[in-house]
């Protein structure tokens, strides 16, 4: 059985600091064949760069996923997404001008694993010049391109903000990819479960970020924004004594690519110094 760990949306410093102080024990009692993560929070907030994809694989994360944020920094994310371009994949749904790959393929010890992200079109903040594609109807050419026969499962991430849109492409891609991962909302939800046709589905995984935060963000600063109305400008706390770590594990039969289990974990722990 193929093992893959995901971890939902780092967001800044915390969420680095989070994945480097529970990582190293997973993959001791783990001993999981892939870990993923989303990172388009990942510098601070929003966005991507070098500096802190590397600090990730020397954490041993092996690939990641994007979203909505992912071009927030331009000039740095296009760096990163171009030194990466066999680890990074960004939304498969948004135009082709942008850096980056629709998808990626990464080794494991049993055999090769695709990975794709897209984004929802409910609900979602959208910062592209052009409108973006419906992941409905723009999947199977998707699959058709990148899903060939040495491909023994196929991870994606959905990053969208309805709920509904996310349950409705899991049963959508139902057996015919290895799992559905909701991401976006930085909330884990409840429903992890494998889908009659062997899609492992959560609407979302959650985040790795501060705890006592409004999503990642000092709470002060979304509070300020709710209760006058006035677009505050949102930031990440630094120095914070606690953090929420969010991820999923998922155990795929790399056989027929048809997942058997997906566990959901989320926990508050101490932030080590």
């Amino acid at each position: 059985m193929l093992k893959i760990i995901f971890f939902g949306d780092i967001t800044g410093e915390p969420g680095r600091k989070a994945i480097k102080q529970i990582l190293p024990g997973l993959l001791k009692s783990e001993q999981p064949d892939l870990v993923l993560a989303n990172v388009e929070n990942l510098a601070h907030g929003k966005g991507v760069t070098v500096k802190t994809l590397e600090e990730l694989i020397r954490a041993g994360i092996q690939a990641f996923t994007g979203g909505n944020h992912i071009f927030s920094k331009k000039e740095l994310s296009d760096e990163a997404l171009n030194k990466y371009a066999d680890r990074l994949v960004r939304p498969a749904n948004i135009p082709e001008t942008y850096a980056g790959q629709a998808a990626i393929v990464v080794d494991t010890p049993k055999g090769k694993v695709l990975i794709g992200n897209f984004l929802g079109s409910v609900f979602m903040e959208n910062q592209f010049h052009d409108p973006i594609d419906s992941v409905f109807g723009m999947i199977e050419s998707w699959l058709k391109t990148y899903k060939t026969s040495e491909i023994k499962a196929t991870l994606v991430d959905f990053h969208a903000e309805a709920t509904s849109e996310k349950v409705a492409f899991g049963y959508f891609l139902d057996g015919r990819v290895s799992a559905v991962l909701g991401t976006h909302t930085h909330i884990p939800t409840a429903d992890a479960k494998v889908l009659p046709g062997g899609t492992a589905y959560i609407t979302d995984v959650g985040m790795c970020g501060a705890a006592g935060s409004v999503l990642g963000v000092k709470k002060e600063l979304s509070l300020a924004r709710f209760t006058t109305g006035n677009r505050v400008a949102f930031d990440i706390p630094e120095d914070v004594s606690k953090v929420e770590i969010s991820y999923v594990m998922i155990m795929i039969d790399e056989a027929t690519g048809q997942a058997s289990e997906i566990e959901a974990q989320h926990s508050i722990v101490d932030s080590k110094p």
